[in-house]
């Protein structure tokens, strides 16, 4: 319990330390079991560890300068609004491994085929929007079960955001900047409210 209770958002941390890349790699594996839409898993990361797209970085935040100085990592995440040129890779795969049987598979594409055409770039979004939700959480606490640090930045301008990394534009979508590192500070505990200020039984 400790993962989920003594998680804070870190801004400070050990400018001198980097996390091994094999040991990061294995942190977004585990990260990709969160769900999404359809098992789509429309998230996508551009990871930003040199000083050189650290500099590029700064001038689409808004602040958050301590975290992107003394940061391991800045984990940018995007929404990929192509997702769906991924399912015969997910379906076919699950196959080959014997975890879904091909008729399922066969009624699986069958069923995204006939819908996607009805889904607009803003139905995509907000699915891909949702996801990114998932997979942004998890990532925090797999990176604590790791002994990690992180902090969810919600402040950048989205438009240079992407332009850091000369992708589509029209393709991929920016939802949230998370940055990993050793801590170098104790962080805030924070307040909640109480079950019965958010909580209905019916």
């Amino acid at each position: 319990m400790n993962i989920f209770t003594e998680r804070r958002s870190i801004r400070k941390y050990d400018p001198t330390f980097k996390i091994p890349r094999d040991e990061l790699n294995q942190i977004l594996k585990e990260t990709m079991r969160a769900p999404s839409s359809q098992n789509m898993q429309p998230t996508r990361f551009f990871i930003i560890e040199t000083d050189a797209y650290k500099e590029r970085l700064r001038d689409a935040l808004y602040g958050n300068q301590l975290q992107l100085e003394t940061s391991s990592h800045m984990i940018c995440i995007f929404t990929d609004l192509h997702k769906f040129d991924y399912a015969e890779k997910i379906f076919d795969t699950a196959v080959e491994k014997g975890i879904m049987p091909g008729e399922v598979r066969d009624r699986q594409l069958r069923s995204i085929n006939n819908m996607k055409d009805d889904f607009d770039l803003d139905h995509t979004l907000r699915t891909g929007t949702f996801d990114g939700g998932l997979i942004a959480m998890q990532l925090m606490l797999v990176a604590k079960s790791h002994g990690y640090a992180t902090c969810p930045i919600g402040g950048f301008n989205h438009e240079k955001l992407a332009d850091v990394f000369d992708i589509d534009k029209d393709r991929y979508k920016p939802l949230l900047v998370v940055s990993i590192g050793k801590a170098d500070e104790d962080g805030w505990d924070s307040v909640r409210l109480e079950n019965e200020d958010v909580v209905k039984f019916y």
